[in-house]
């Protein structure tokens, strides 16, 4: 009989995206390991989701027993919309009016530590209920939303012989856009103590990235032997029954958010350049693409065709990356963007098609890039390296790849199940 497991998530399908990926693909292949997953999550019809895909639907497990709940929805302003449900909580809008500032400011000091915090009272009750009624040993709660983390806090406290995990895939309060939330001396304060707490509580902590762990590492001393690296991956299930092409044009393709604080400066000069010596391409950017960079792009690459599609299924998303030539990774400019690791970039390996990402040359995602032999890293300005490289991915197409199976989702899989099995 399958040892069972919870996992309480905020996103889950048909909510969209890389974290709903990662515990619909670990509670996908739990049961080959011998752990049954349970689910706890928020009822989509109740639910803040920036973005859906109902197509994930799709790869639920059979009989995997999902609880839903009500939550407490302090997106409701968005509710006619749900297109404007924001992202990051509004850190992906560049509303600088009176009015989007209010609202960031409200954010950052009335809902610690996000407006999502509404459903822990709910879920706080079910996973009671499950924990007693399934006789549950071990808990998994995954963030963001952070706020989720404070729900195993409080289960910990009141089932002490439970065997918490905790899975941050984000940084708490060093996020990149936490500033943008005007956040008051006591906000932070709070918002840092609750981080501290589920850092020091929790019997074992995962980050999806080698800088992520370092950080976490700094908040509290001795958590050293609890913390562990498990990256995001790819599903080899998905690219069944898609056919990899290779374009005759050459297709650069980008799969993701390209907002404001994604520099494009370098690359586009490198782009007008590799114009002028009579190249032809097509540029491609795939989900949602600021104003202010569609029309920055649309004016630096006059002479090539350029696509702009909105988002799109996660399947369809793939499809698209598979019948690319070479595909764009741009990682978001800040001071802690070392950590950032995007979902996408294990799909783009998975393709194994060349990836060109622009960021820091000592980033995790670099790093990672140049482990599996998928592609290389440039800074955001270096103009004529960028160039270089596309010149020499136009001609050669395919790398030699290496250790790409070291991030399918059923290897990482094994990981869990290690912790689980107090095997780390």
């Amino acid at each position: 009989m399958s040892n069972k497991v919870l996992i309480i998530t905020y996103y889950w399908p048909p909510s969209g995206g890389a974290g709903v990926q990662r515990w619909l693909k670990f509670a996908k292949y739990l049961p080959e390991f011998g752990w049954q997953p349970v689910i706890l999550t928020v009822d989509p019809e109740f639910a803040a989701y920036p973005v859906t895909d109902n197509s994930l639907l799709d790869d639920l497990p059979s009989g995997l027993k999902i609880v839903t709940t009500l939550t407490t929805n302090y997106f409701s302003i968005y509710k006619k919309d749900s297109s404007k449900i924001p992202t990051a909580g509004f850190a992906n809008s560049v509303d600088n009016t009176l009015k989007g500032k209010l609202m960031r400011f409200i954010r950052g000091n009335f809902f610690i530590p996000d407006p999502r915090k509404g459903w822990n009272k709910f879920a706080y009750k079910n996973a009671c209920d499950i924990i007693e009624s399934e006789k549950i040993d071990h808990i998994i709660t995954t963030s963001p939303p952070h706020s989720t983390q404070l729900i195993g806090l409080k289960l910990k406290r009141k089932y002490p012989r439970i065997k918490w995990i905790a899975d941050l895939r984000d940084p708490w309060t060093d996020i990149y856009y936490y500033e943008q939330f005007y956040p008051t001396i006591i906000s932070k304060a709070i918002d840092r103590n609750y981080e501290k707490r589920v850092l020091k509580e929790a019997d074992h902590l995962i980050t999806v990235g080698k800088s992520l762990k370092e950080l976490f590492l700094t908040k509290v001393k001795g958590i050293e032997k609890n913390i562990n690296v498990i990256t995001n991956g790819y599903d080899e299930t998905d690219f069944e029954g898609i056919e990899k092409t290779i374009p005759k044009q050459p297709v650069i393709t980008y799969v993701g958010t390209l907002s404001d604080i994604y520099p494009l400066d370098g690359l586009l000069e490198a782009l007008s350049s590799f114009r002028k010596k009579g190249n032809e391409l097509l540029i491609r950017f795939i989900g949602t693409v600021s104003q202010n960079q569609k029309t920055k792009i649309v004016a630096s690459t006059g002479g090539f065709s350029t696509e702009f599609i909105p988002t799109v299924s996660h399947y369809e998303a793939i499809r698209y990356m598979t019948s690319s030539t070479l595909l764009l990774l741009i990682i978001p400019e800040h001071r802690s963007n070392k950590s950032i690791i995007t979902g996408k970039i294990f799909e783009y390996i998975a393709t194994g098609r060349p990836v060109l990402c622009l960021g820091p040359a000592n980033g995790d995602a670099a790093d990672i890039i140049r482990y599996v032999g998928i592609g290389n890293s440039f800074n955001y300005h270096d103009s004529e390296s960028i160039e270089e490289f596309l010149e020499k991915s136009s001609e050669q197409q395919t790398f030699n790849i290496k250790r790409q199976s070291e991030f399918s989702r059923k290897e990482l899989t094994k990981k869990i199940v290690s912790i689980l099995n107090n095997k780390v």
